[in-house]
């Protein structure tokens, strides 16, 4: 009579919850993909369920650049998980899979929003649009069309501080003329966020628009551009 076995298999830690075991599951199923050529099936199926497990636990962000740093970062995945085809290739020497995932999309995010806050500064210095043969478009405003934000970014606070301070008096001294109270200070910290219209501002000042816009742009935007290059912004 044949004896019973009474050795049981062990499970699998990759058996089971796999919520419980996602993480662990993530190195094998890693290894599992690289040992099939890219493209195909095989890989394509490992790779899939490595997304799924990962989403969840990747770095949250309430941005509205979010999904399009979400979008690279498993674009980087596929192509650079097994072989280096845009970048260096993931090595599980260096840190867990989840690890590698998030630098990369923290680095993104942070290109998001230096781009982010370069276009909010060119709005900010661009005071009037100006049509294809450079002359100035009195109707347009892009200024005017960006929502107050009760969160000053921090790039705008930088201006606002340089403006406000104009240590070597530059700002303070140039102005329009017979208007010294129209100074390169005073336009540009009324036009930063939230800020005064150009229509407002002619009538306050009882000067043209185009009077206003023409000189902000002669006189005070190159000093605007000349800080924001200093800073590292543009």
């Amino acid at each position: 009579m044949k004896l019973k076995s009474c050795i049981t298999r062990k499970p699998s830690i990759w058996e089971g919850n796999p919520e419980r075991s996602s993480e662990e599951q993530l190195p094998y199923l890693v290894a599992q993909a690289c040992q099939h050529p890219a493209g195909s099936p095989q890989r394509q199926k490992n790779l899939t369920k490595i997304i799924r497990l990962a989403a969840n636990k990747l770095w949250k962000e309430n941005t509205p650049y979010y999904q399009d740093a979400l979008q690279q970062t498993w674009l980087y995945f596929c192509h650079n998980i097994c072989e280096g085809n845009t970048g260096k290739p993931y090595d599980p020497n260096r840190g867990s899979v989840l690890t590698w995932l998030n630098f990369y999309l923290k680095q993104r995010l942070r290109d998001c929003y230096i781009n982010n806050q370069k276009e909010t500064l060119t709005r900010v210095s661009t005071p009037l649009g100006q049509l294809d043969s450079g002359e100035i478009n009195q109707n347009v405003d892009p200024i005017e069309n960006i929502p107050a934000n009760p969160d000053v970014p921090p790039l705008l606070e930088e201006i606002r501080s340089w403006a406000k301070t104009d240590s070597e008096g530059e700002l303070r001294r140039i102005h329009i003329a017979n208007h010294p109270e129209v100074t390169c200070q005073v336009l540009i910290l009324r036009r930063l966020p939230p800020e005064a219209s150009w229509k407002n501002l002619a009538a306050e000042f009882n000067l043209p628009v185009s009077t206003l816009s023409s000189f902000y742009q002669r006189q005070c935007l190159p000093y605007l551009r000349k800080f924001a290059e200093s800073q590292g912004h543009l």
